[in-house]
């Protein structure tokens, strides 16, 4: 595997679903641009809406609808594998939906999909937020081969739950995706903090892609899109406000960090 460009974009998403498309479109196209080749969008990219329960409107059916068809369409014109951060589907349950992250590959054939498997609630007495009244959680960790790469999906909340990474490690992954809407007030605490934790003890790339900024329904997200290396070092970062941020890939460095301190090795557990 030779070296390769990855690509976190950041967006500020609202209320109505085209100007989401046309962000999503223009700033994947940026990055396609710049020469990644697996590029990642964040949750909630297509809608940050009014009220938790607007997503119920815009939910799909697994491997139909405008929101899927718009993804795989985007992957295939620029040839990229592309991790379309998450967007509503159906749920058996009424009232609620599933927070799916649905990847595509470069023919625009959809890869795999992951279903949020922690559900984020937070209550300081002045913001509150409970996604188990609109989600249904998933229940099962996913990995896939996306070209030369092995990548694990993971989405936002699930960041805190560093069992869900060890499972994705079995075999190792090179690349960890984490799409997210990390609120100001959480964000700021523990974000960076978090994602360097995961590249540093799965020894692989983290690829974060994340909303920043203050959306329409007066929702903050923290935002900071980074790519962290397998050192814990952050390569790239997008403090707040629309764009992408790329770095190389070095299969070289992935393998040299593992050989100097060979930690993956030594698990016991």
């Amino acid at each position: 595997m030779g070296a390769m460009k990855i690509a976190a974009v950041q967006m500020v998403s609202g209320p109505e679903w085209p100007a989401n498309r046309a962000a999503a479109a223009r700033l994947v196209g940026q990055a396609a641009a710049a020469g990644a080749t697996l590029v990642a969008l964040p949750e909630y990219f297509c809608l940050m809406g009014q009220r938790d329960s607007d997503k119920l409107a815009l939910a799909e059916d697994p491997g139909s609808g405008t929101i899927q068809r718009f993804l795989s369409a985007l992957a295939r014109e620029h040839g990229l594998w592309l991790v379309g951060g998450t967007l509503p589907l159906r749920a058996h349950t009424p009232g609620h939906v599933l927070n799916r992250c649905v990847v595509f590959a470069p023919d625009g054939r959809q890869a795999a999909t992951y279903d949020k498997i922690h559900l984020f609630a937070f209550d300081n007495g002045r913001e509150s937020y409970d996604e188990g009244r609109t989600l249904c959680a998933g229940d099962q960790p996913v990995a896939l081969q996306a070209g030369p790469l092995r990548l694990g999906l993971s989405i936002c909340y699930d960041l805190r739950f560093p069992e869900l990474y060890r499972a994705l490690m079995r075999p190792p992954c090179d690349v960890l995706s984490v799409p997210a809407a990390f609120t100001h007030t959480t964000g700021q605490a523990h974000w960076e903090l978090l994602l360097r934790a995961r590249a540093i003890e799965n020894q692989c790339y983290v690829l974060a892609a994340a909303q920043g900024g203050t959306h329409a329904n007066g929702r903050r997200t923290w935002g900071h899109s980074m790519i962290v290396g397998p050192w814990g070092e952050v390569i790239d970062v997008l403090p707040e406000g629309e764009g992408c941020v790329v770095a190389e890939l070095d299969p070289q460095r992935l393998a040299l960090v593992r050989l100097q301190l060979p930690a993956l090795a030594h698990r016991r557990l």
